[in-house]
């Protein structure tokens, strides 16, 4: 009986204990994404985390691409973790790419796992 107990707390702290870690302490990765810009007017850009609630950069700021030159955003992720952008034209979250703003979208071809490397150049066009 003693073993069985000790068997599921082992279980169990297996599957609870990477959840209350710090990202360090589990798998830490990156994914590497590529865009352009060719719409006359300013867009901002986010990434939202679809495995667990962050978006990057966060804290209620976004990237910002305001010129026709390729921007490469580095984020720090978790192995394995599913990542999306959302784009939209400045002031106007009805004009989008990927999830658009706030991530609430579905898009086709807009996600990568974290650890994949890097995307493909994004070009967002008018």
């Amino acid at each position: 009986m003693v073993s069985h107990v000790w068997k599921f707390l082992i279980v169990l702290s297996a599957a609870i204990l990477p959840a209350l870690l710090p990202i360090d302490a589990v798998k830490a990765d990156s994914l590497t994404w590529t865009f352009r810009s060719d719409h006359p007017n300013v867009v901002s850009l986010e990434f939202y985390s679809k495995t667990r609630n962050h978006v990057w950069p966060g804290d209620g700021k976004v990237y910002i691409l305001d010129d026709s030159e390729e921007h490469t955003y580095n984020l720090g992720c978790r192995t394995g973790e599913k990542i999306c952008y959302g784009a939209w034209v400045r002031n106007r979250s009805d004009e989008y790419w990927g999830v658009g703003y706030d991530g609430k979208e579905g898009c086709t071809g807009c996600c990568y796992t974290c650890g994949a490397g890097a995307t493909k150049v994004f070009v967002l066009n008018p």
